[in-house]
């Protein structure tokens, strides 16, 4: 009967055992190299499609990372969250939401006024795999 024994260098043992023990750290700096690369085109492509961004700019903001219950992923959102205070009305006494503001500029309105999408053209997929992958390569060097 034939006997097969392969021994492991030592070295790429140690190497899994790091990758392992750095896996949400290295998902979590990946995914907010991502989220910020995303952020930065959303700010530029805002103004293109807004007279005034300065109330939509405090509203933007990136979470932090956090891992999803359901299925442990490891996430990092880029959003508009909060209120303009500047734009109060009789529905809206705390002021207008923000993601109501975006969403009605992203996708128009039933009154009237016209879709210029800038959220979604900021997530330029080359862009941000190279980003990630920056993050990988300090994680995992190239031998």
């Amino acid at each position: 009967m034939a006997r097969f024994q392969a021994m492991l260098p030592t070295e790429l043992i140690k190497q899994f055992e790091d990758v392992y023990d750095n896996t949400f750290e290295m998902m979590g700096e990946m995914t907010k190299a991502g989220a910020t690369i995303a952020y930065k085109n959303i700010q530029s492509n805002m103004s293109k499609s807004f007279k005034s961004v300065k109330s939509l700019k405090k509203g933007l903001t990136i979470t932090k990372v956090y891992r999803t219950p359901s299925d442990d992923g490891v996430n990092c959102k880029v959003g508009f969250y909060g209120y303009d205070t500047s734009k109060k009305t009789k529905q809206y006494p705390n002021g207008v939401p923000i993601p109501l503001i975006a969403l009605a500029r992203e996708y128009g309105t039933s009154s009237g006024e016209s879709k210029k999408p800038f959220f979604r053209k900021s997530f330029k997929k080359a862009e941000i795999e190279a980003a990630m992958k920056k993050v990988q390569e300090k994680y995992l060097p190239k031998e």
